[in-house]
């Protein structure tokens, strides 16, 4: 079953800047061979579902093992099984109705 994902990982470190496990984090899952779209507070991502979920499990366990102590994650997921649809669809879809409708 196919799957997007919105993820954002927060590792509480102390440190005002989080970038450097941020990135590793979004490494990972574009390691995990998932396609992945970074933006300013997360990463979405889509694959199957079970990759989805196990790259978030190696995100966990690499920061940790990598020494962050304590980490926070958000994920809001979506399945469908009446249509495959993938995350650019989704964003064109709404940017026709955008260029289509009066300003």
């Amino acid at each position: 079953m196919r799957a997007i994902a919105d993820i954002c990982v927060i590792p509480l470190n102390g440190q005002i800047s989080v970038r450097e496990p941020v990135a590793r984090a979004h490494a990972l899952l574009r390691e995990a061979g998932l396609e992945v779209a970074l933006h300013a507070y997360g990463t979405n991502v889509e694959g199957e579902l079970r990759e989805v979920l196990a790259a978030i499990a190696t995100i966990h366990e690499t920061l940790h093992a990598e020494g962050v102590a304590r980490l926070s994650t958000t994920i809001k997921l979506g399945t469908r099984t009446d249509k495959s649809q993938r995350m650019q669809d989704k964003v064109e879809v709404v940017k026709a109705l955008l260029a289509s409708s009066p300003s």
